[in-house]
């Protein structure tokens, strides 16, 4: 008589450990590539759109606005910045 333990068919282990590490609605990161555009911030901002890869569906919303809130923000700073500054006018002037 033997207390030993039947083996379980290998095959059918891995067949387990697959099912169990697959799950439909996990999140899964989407694997869009990012292209760097040279703009610290904007590239800041593109990156943190990975961040939404680890999230369920409900959480990319908050994501999405707060990259869409940096990207905006960027875009605004690029107005409020000074140009150079404008060569004097010399129409009118009489010498």
């Amino acid at each position: 008589m033997s207390d030993a333990v039947p083996e379980t068919e290998p095959r059918q282990e891995a067949q387990e450990a697959v099912e169990q590490e697959y799950d439909p609605a996990a999140p899964a990161p989407l694997g869009v590539p990012r292209t760097p555009t040279g703009n610290a911030e904007v590239d800041a901002q593109l990156a943190r759109l990975t961040d939404a890869d680890h999230l369920a569906t409900d959480g990319h919303v908050e994501v999405y606005e707060d990259v869409h809130r940096g990207l905006r923000d960027a875009l605004t700073a690029l107005d409020a910045r000074p140009g150079p500054p404008v060569p004097p006018s010399t129409y009118g002037n009489r010498s």
